[in-house]
Formats: structure tokens, sequence, C-alpha cells
């Protein structure tokens, strides 16, 4: 099997922790039909998550917020800050109407957060972009909860010098990520390549001790870099 084969053959593994059973059954069964992604285990409050996390080291971790034991915010830091599960990812399962905790778990080490009304196809878009390494910040969710909530904790005092590492070219990259942009999308603003502006984006996140592109996203706001939605 050569390198093309066995990255094609490579197999998604996904943790459930949600404290609803139908839901948990739902997305299983969602999942468990995909020829690149498989179930290796499933929680029911967030104490668990994070046992079940140390046990089955997923790619990604379907995290609900509100769950009993332990919320889906603090099991998120406490699979952040686990040795040896560094590679995880957590994809935070919300309810934009109710749930004012996005922001809490993006800086807790959420790679991002999906609506729970989302459509299957969303659904399977997201663990696939989450496990490749990249954030799922869709702009519209970005700039109407992010920006909102955000705003409230901006450290304006702290900000410059924050970001004083950074070149000029980082920060308007930095800024536009804080928006939702792609790496596509900040070549064109920017008139880069997306391998440049990728590039930018990896620098700022090593600069910043970020450790991917939704703790951008949250250096942003919380900088004044980016300011809330109108």
């Amino acid at each position: 099997m050569n390198a093309a084969d066995a990255s094609a053959n490579a197999q998604i593994k996904v943790l459930i922790a949600d404290d609803e059973r139908l839901v948990r059954s739902g997305f299983k069964v969602l999942l468990d039909i995909e020829d690149d992604i498989t179930v290796v285990g499933e929680a029911t409050d967030g104490a668990e998550a994070v046992e079940r996390a140390r046990a089955t080291r997923p790619d990604v971790v379907l995290m609900d917020i509100r769950m009993p034991k332990l919320d889906g915010i603090q099991a998120t830091a406490r699979i952040s800050e686990t040795r040896g599960l560094e590679q995880v990812r957590v994809l935070i399962l919300t309810t934009y109407d109710t749930d004012e905790y996005v922001f809490d778990a993006l800086q807790a080490g959420a790679s991002g957060f999906l609506l729970k009304d989302a459509g299957p196809a969303e659904l399977l878009q997201a663990i696939r972009v989450i496990a490749a390494g990249d954030a799922l910040l869709a702009p519209r969710i970005t700039r109407r909860l992010i920006g909102r909530f955000a705003a409230l904790r901006t450290a304006a005092r702290a900000g410059e010098d924050r970001l004083a590492v950074l070149t000029e070219r980082e920060r308007e990259v930095l800024a536009l990520v804080g928006r939702g942009l792609s790496n596509h999308e900040i070549g064109a603003e920017l008139f880069l390549s997306p391998a440049t502006a990728r590039t930018h984006v990896s620098r700022a996140m090593a600069k910043l001790g970020a450790r991917d592109r939704a703790q951008l996203v949250v250096i942003a706001y919380q900088t004044g870099l980016v300011g809330p939605a109108m």
C-alpha cells in the first residue's frame, strides 16, 4: 500500500460526548455508515468524556456543552491540558439561541463549534475539517456569536503588548482570521497566495502560543484587533 492509499484509508476516530442517549445514537448511526469515520466511544458526561478520550485517543470529540458532573467546557480544558492528547480536537455542539459559552470553550482549547440543528452533511464536513487540523469557524457564526460575547471581555490595555511580537502583515492576517476568513480568502484580500497566507497564519500561531486557528480568533477579539459584530 502506497502513501496515497494509506491516507485514503485512514479512519477518523470520533468520540461522542452528550448526556442525551437519542442524540448519541443518532450521531453514531450517521457516522457509522461513513467509510472514513469510526466511532470509538461514547460518554454521557464531561468526566466520562475525559476518561474515554484518554482511553481511545480519538481524532475528534463531539462535545456537548451542557452535561452533568463536568460540563463540556471543563472537559475540553482537561483534554487540552492532558499530556498525550495534544492531537485530539474538540468540536463543540451548541444551540445558538441559548448557549453563551462558546467563547469560553474556544479559550479552553476547542477547535470549533457547530450548531445542533446543523444537517448531516454539515456535521460530517465539520468532523473532517477538524480532523484535518483546521478550525471550524463559519463567518456567519463567528461574527454573530463570538463577536457578541468576546467584546465583553476584551483586554484592550494588554492588547498592544501581546501583539507586539507580530509583524504588520501578521497582524493584518490575524485580523482576517478573526473575521472568519479562510486562507484562500485572506490571500485574495491581501493579494497573497493561499500558501503564503497559511505561512503567515502559522507564524502568528507560533508567536502567540495559539494551539490552532480557533484560538487565533479568540486572541483577535481579546486584544481588540477585531471588534464586535454589529
